[in-house]
């Protein structure tokens, strides 16, 4: 695996995340857009979790800066009860190389820090390659329990 930084979202990330998640996430929620990604990181800066390839001596294509290239991202959410996870993604071309299993440690951290006992993730149902990333991770469907939802918004 090349060279990876872990670091929490800043405001000025959140444009090449939404791009990032267009190719890399399954499927987009109702809150997939800058105000949604802005409230979150305004409200809990370390929530969102970036992975990003070191950059190299070489100059920087465009769309990467100092900080790297992003190739992944976890969400981190601890409402002082629970341990949520959302939008843990990689990169087709930077998968099978750790990078998930690192933004997973690095939320599994984070809520260790903060007293959080279990954490649960969102995984599609049609998602089959997520089943078996979050299988080999140490997690498990839990069948009696439906997600129900309501948007609050038109």
């Amino acid at each position: 695996m090349t060279e990876l930084r872990i670091r929490a979202a800043t405001p000025q990330d959140l444009d090449t995340v939404l791009a990032f998640w267009k190719v890399a996430a399954e499927g987009t929620s109702i809150s997939d857009d800058l105000s949604g990604v802005e409230r979150l990181v305004a409200r809990d800066p370390e929530a969102l979790i970036l992975a990003l390839r070191a950059p190299s001596d070489r100059a920087e294509p465009a769309g990467r800066g100092r900080s790297g290239e992003l190739v992944g991202t976890v969400i981190a959410g601890f409402d002082g009860w629970r341990c949520h996870l959302y939008r843990l993604a990689v990169h087709p071309d930077h998968r099978r190389r750790g990078i998930g299993s690192a933004l997973l440690a690095a939320a599994e951290e984070r809520f260790a820090r903060l007293g959080g006992r279990r954490a649960d993730a969102m995984v599609l149902t049609r998602n089959e390659t997520a089943h078996h990333a979050w299988g080999a991770a140490g997690y498990a469907p839990e069948e009696r329990w439906r997600r129900w939802v309501k948007p609050l918004t038109d």
